[in-house]
């Protein structure tokens, strides 16, 4: 019984994934077919129209593309912050143990793919590119796990979630210390006076979520000017919810049985409509379900829904869309380069630390999970779609050219990775972890 509650929320979650995944893919179709289509200019002129607010003392006009890589994945990182942050407190990262194994596949999932990059790398010209093959896309990943069914256990999914929110944490770092420029510094600390207020009211257990909103957009203006990119304000807020309920779930049951009972007695089966005592009951019922309900947890899953099903979407639909035409220049080594990256980086990196984890005793290999799995995994992870198309954006924003053959590269890395991964897993089922 108790595995099943603490296995249900997972499994929701990776239901969302899923079918985030599917969504993902569908809309990197859409978008590469309508930028090659007739109607290539409109799929251009869309991203490019200008929305936001000018007067004489405030200006605030940028490109939808913008809006949506600025603005909507600051809500994508602040999603990721919550996960990251609930999963170091009561989740998959809560505790050495739990922890190891996935910390190492992330860090050679990481370390691999850079420096195969940089090996690889001959121009001075794409150098920036380095952090692109650095992350898993967690929403692609689990929708190909998901047509496995039965095939992949559920503690194969957990390692595949758990070392890839740790990969996103690393891509996280690398987006604030090596892809924001020129910043700055009286800025960012003019942020900490709305960390400081969101910070205090968590360490009370108190939150607003009309506050949080005020004082975050306040703060992703601010990071959007200093120079820092503004989705690490997102994710940054994140660790400002509370995660602790107000009232223990002891005082919980005694006061929602208490609530029921009030109830039951001013019943009434020939009114339709409820007693006065029954509206105060139920409204101090909703008042106690709020205060039992965990700030972070519900946040979480008021906006994992959004995310999957329209953030993600929208960003790949607007980001995927490479035009193809006769006079098109495509660098050639730095396509080659990022589809190795991800597809030998990630399958090198991920299965041989984790390997390593194993042999030295540092990490336990669980006992329903074989090698040939942990390898498929690997390779699943160079599926490094979202994050790396929106590091791509950051690492060339001033050369087409270089964004278009980045964005070739990770669709070709992951599309590699998605099929190889897929076949592997499908046929290790059956072989010995021994």
């Amino acid at each position: 019984m108790i595995k099943k509650i603490l296995l249900t929320p997972f499994q929701k979650f990776a239901k969302i994934q899923s079918a985030s995944g599917i969504l993902l893919f569908a809309a990197t179709a859409i978008a590469m077919i309508w930028a090659n289509s007739a109607f290539s200019e409109s799929y251009q002129s869309l991203w490019e129209y200008k929305i936001g607010i000018t007067s004489e003392d405030f200006e605030l006009n940028k490109p939808l593309i913008l809006w949506i890589n600025d603005g909507l994945m600051a809500i994508f990182f602040f999603v990721i912050g919550l996960e990251i942050k609930r999963e170091l407190l009561v989740g998959e990262l809560n505790s050495v143990r739990k922890a190891t194994f996935p910390l190492f596949a992330a860090i050679g999932g990481m370390i691999t793919p850079f420096a195969l990059f940089y090996f690889l790398n001959e121009s001075p010209e794409t150098a920036n590119g380095w952090g692109i093959p650095m992350a898993t896309d967690i929403a692609f990943s689990l929708a190909i796990i998901k047509l496995l069914g039965k095939r992949v256990p559920l503690s194969l999914k957990i390692f595949l979630t758990a070392f890839a929110i740790i990969d996103d944490l690393g891509a996280v770092l690398v987006i604030a210390i090596f892809y924001s420029t020129g910043i700055d510094w009286n800025l960012i600390l003019y942020t900490l006076l709305p960390f400081i207020i969101l910070a205090y009211l968590s360490f009370k257990g108190s939150y607003s979520g009309i506050l949080t909103l005020i004082l975050g957009i306040v703060v992703w203006y601010l990071f959007l000017k200093s120079g820092i990119h503004p989705t690490i304000a997102g994710v940054l807020l994140a660790f400002t919810v509370p995660i602790s309920q107000k009232i223990d779930i002891s005082s919980f049951k005694h006061r929602l049985l208490s609530v029921v009972r009030r109830i039951s007695k001013s019943e009434d089966p020939d009114i339709p409509v409820l007693a006065k005592e029954q509206v105060e009951q139920i409204e101090e019922l909703e008042e106690i379900v709020n205060k039992f309900n965990s700030p972070l947890q519900k946040l979480e899953h008021q906006l994992h829904g959004w995310v999957a099903y329209f953030i993600m979407p929208v960003f790949a639909l607007a980001n995927a869309g490479v035009i193809f035409s006769s006079d098109m220049v495509l660098d050639t080594p730095l396509i080659l380069n990022l589809t190795l990256a991800l597809f030998v980086g990630k399958f090198i990196g991920v299965s041989l630390f984790s390997y390593i984890s194993i042999k030295l005793k540092l990490a336990e290999l669980p006992e329903d999970i074989n090698y040939l799995q942990i390898v498929g995994i690997s390779i699943l992870a160079g599926v490094g779609f979202t994050m790396s198309i929106f590091i791509a954006n950051l690492a060339f924003s001033g050369s087409p050219t270089y964004m278009d053959s980045a964005k070739m590269g990770i669709i070709a890395g992951s599309v590699i990775s998605g099929i190889v991964g897929y076949i592997i897993l499908r046929i290790s089922k059956n072989v010995s972890s021994s």
